[in-house]
């Protein structure tokens, strides 16, 4: 079990529905990164930016995509992670991949798909969560509007880290900080988000505003501009103040349908 682990929130601009050329920008800036990380986290759909039009990206899982973030985790010896759009008998989704450095890869599909850009109607829902063991970490992935359900994100599995991709856009960027902080707070875990960013093809703005935040809310790391932004999660910490504030014995019994 690892005492700390060293986090890279890849925070880059998309070129809009190119998966080649996306995967060419993030694997230079994987090889770059400083030797001793251990995990580097991608915007939401990586390959392609936020589209409602899956049938000029999606792959499955054979596919292109997924083969690169294996390999590309291997030859690192980092793990990956981040969304793309994946179709599966015959249905669309918005997947996050986690690539373990020996060649595994595991995946969640997103809970909340956002109705505001019509997301539900092209992308099937995911039914469960992911907890990811890592290095003797326990992770949770979620995508972008999950950000705004507390009751799916609730720390029932005594995880160490909340992980959220996404593509979060200028006008919502406040609310993006405070939730982030939010669920670091309730869930008494480190809080990871990284957003895009530059402009998409429908006009969006993303200011990115990557951020990782401790167990109290405190701000460890924060960016609102295209870097890679790094941060280390010290297993110290959570069990400090877990063992000093038992606020999660108290919290709520529930089971999601």
């Amino acid at each position: 079990m690892n005492a700390h682990i060293k986090t890279a929130l890849i925070q880059t601009p998309l070129t809009w529905e190119d998966p080649e050329a996306n995967r060419k920008v993030l694997q230079k800036k994987i090889e770059e990164l400083e030797e001793d990380t251990n995990l580097a986290v991608l915007p939401e759909m990586f390959t392609s930016g936020f589209t409602m039009h899956p049938e000029r990206v999606a792959e499955n899982m054979e596919g292109k995509t997924l083969t690169w973030i294996r390999e590309v985790a291997m030859a690192s010896d980092v793990a990956i992670t981040g969304s793309v759009v994946i179709t599966e008998n015959g249905k669309c989704y918005n997947r996050l991949l986690f690539a373990h450095p020996d060649g595994k890869v595991e995946y969640y599909d997103k809970r909340h798909t956002f109705t505001l850009a019509g997301e539900d109607k092209v992308y099937d829902t995911g039914k469960k969560r992911l907890i990811v063991e890592y290095k003797g970490w326990k992770l949770c992935p979620m995508i972008c509007y999950d950000l705004r359900f507390p009751v799916w994100a609730r720390n029932t599995e005594a995880y160490d880290a909340l992980l959220f991709v996404a593509n979060w856009p200028l006008p919502r960027i406040s609310a993006w900080d405070t939730l982030l902080r939010a669920r670091a707070v309730e869930n008494l875990c480190y809080c990871l988000g990284v957003n895009r960013v530059g402009q998409d093809q429908n006009g969006h703005k993303y200011p990115g505003h990557s951020a990782v935040y401790g167990v109290l809310g405190e701000e460890i790391a924060f960016s609102d501009r295209e870097e890679i932004i790094y941060a280390t999660l010290e297993r110290e910490k959570i069990t400090h103040y877990r063992n000093k504030l038992r606020f999660l014995e108290d919290r709520d019994r529930f089971t999601i349908s």
